[in-house]
């Protein structure tokens, strides 16, 4: 019985290490890999504090892969994936993640309102800021609702129902709630890479 719970034990652990690998390799190490740059593009703009942001932003984009991680091409007003480089993708990711956080700083919101306007645009802090200044997944759908009736027959999430978003198909509601919970693990990430060097 003791053999048999040491083996059980030994399993375990070894499955734990496995899927830690494998969790590592598949969520994080396509992100991770462009950590330094991310750094260097923030520290350009004085605002390398906020590294474990933009790995959680591009997480929550594209998880590293694709020639666009930081989907910035968007925010220069071109189609989505337009841009073919990764590193004009997180030059660009930068600059548009630098312009909301100025603005929503000057505007006086919230980290979550700058974060959310990164998905919605930069009018998404005006909104906010005149209903209170704080974000909320209310805000944000009311947001998303008027920004589809400016526009229904393009924000309408192909027209399934079946969508979490659906009726408020422009962006992603909870796209600042996401972000957050990704932060959280970059942040260990950059804690434990610093009690080892």
């Amino acid at each position: 019985m003791l053999k048999f719970l040491k083996n059980l034990l030994l399993l375990t652990f070894l499955l734990t290490v496995v899927g830690s690998f494998a969790i590592y390799r598949y969520y994080f190490h396509d992100v991770l890999k462009y950590e330094t740059q991310i750094y260097s593009e923030l520290q350009s703009v004085g605002l390398e504090q906020y590294t474990p942001l933009l790995l959680g932003l591009m997480m929550q984009e594209t998880k590293g892969k694709g020639t666009d991680p930081m989907q910035a091409s968007e925010s220069l007003g071109l189609a989505k994936d337009s841009i073919k480089s990764s590193s004009k993708s997180i030059q660009q990711g930068v600059i548009h993640f630098a312009d909301v956080y100025q603005y929503g700083k000057k505007q006086g919101v919230d980290l979550e309102t700058i974060i959310q306007s990164y998905n919605m645009g930069i009018s998404y802090i005006d909104f906010v800021k005149g209903h209170g200044g704080k974000h909320s997944v209310p805000l944000a759908k009311s947001y998303s609702l008027s920004m589809v009736d400016t526009n229904p027959e393009l924000y309408t999430c192909n027209n399934d129902k079946e969508n979490f978003r659906y009726p408020y198909c422009y962006g992603d509601f909870t796209y600042s709630d996401k972000v957050l919970k990704k932060i959280k693990y970059f942040e260990l990430y950059e804690a434990l890479k610093h009690r080892e060097a």
